[in-house]
């Protein structure tokens, strides 16, 4: 059992002064920006984020009234606005340093971006329900699949917690990480940690611009999620969620 000086040990900076050598310093190729799309895949291509008009507010007035919002209405989320969110918490820039990295919409550390972005659509106007996940280098969808039930299996896999199953979409953020330890070793993990932290909090702020509700979740079954996503739960797991809807208040 994990001790609470363990944990804060793995918060302090110590390991930065390491004699680590790297996958990268090895000249091991860099691996992959984003994960191949399966054979067959059904994809879609998303409006621009630009196609969204933001209400008029300025920037105090939204960090002013930020707020985790637990409640949702049943409304459907328009497509252009979910759009938006994923360009807001993911979007890519411009392709750096011959190929092997990305400049994007939340700095990550050495612009390695070790996360995927999966979404379990509830109700998102011309989405049919299932899981889904976001393609940042050609700003598209990928199928996954279809599944009506998606709600009630999020919301058991995030420990019971209702009000996950009930917003329109919920984003669930994953760790590939090699693409940052192949850069910085065991220095990866604690970085991996901040980057997540950057792209759910532009989530909050996106939706308080546009009026919406959302709430980042850490609470979660592990192996549940990471069974309900299709990933191995080693070379990438599920870290981080956050349920997405119109505000019920």
């Amino acid at each position: 059992m994990p001790t609470i000086e363990e944990g804060r040990r793995w918060l302090r900076a110590d390991l930065w002064t390491g004699p680590w050598e790297t996958d990268q310093k090895r000249g091991v190729p860099a691996p992959p920006l984003q994960k191949p799309v399966p054979a067959g895949a059904e994809l879609l291509d998303l409006p621009a984020p630009e196609t969204v008009e933001l209400p008029p507010q300025n920037l105090f007035q939204i960090f002013a009234q930020r707020r985790s919002r637990r409640r949702f209405a049943p409304d459907p989320l328009p497509l252009p606005v979910l759009a938006f969110l994923l360009w807001a918490t993911q979007g890519v820039h411009k392709v750096i340093r011959d190929g092997i990295a990305t400049l994007r919409t939340v700095p990550s550390a050495g612009a390695r971006h070790p996360l995927e972005t999966y979404l379990a659509v509830h109700r998102v106007q011309g989405l049919p329900p299932g899981l889904y996940r976001y393609l940042p280098l050609s700003h598209q969808l990928c199928l996954l699949r279809r599944d009506e039930t998606l709600p009630s299996k999020v919301a058991e896999a995030a420990l019971g917690q209702a009000f996950v199953g009930e917003a329109a979409v919920v984003f669930i953020w994953t760790a590939v990480p090699y693409r940052t330890e192949w850069r910085y070793h065991v220095l990866s993990h604690k970085v991996i940690a901040l980057d997540a932290g950057h792209v759910c909090q532009n989530l909050y702020i996106a939706c308080e611009a546009l009026g919406l509700a959302t709430c980042a979740v850490a609470a979660y079954n592990q192996r549940k999620m990471d069974e309900l996503l299709g990933v191995d739960g080693q070379e990438e797991f599920t870290l981080y969620l956050a349920p997405v809807g119109k505000r019920a208040d």
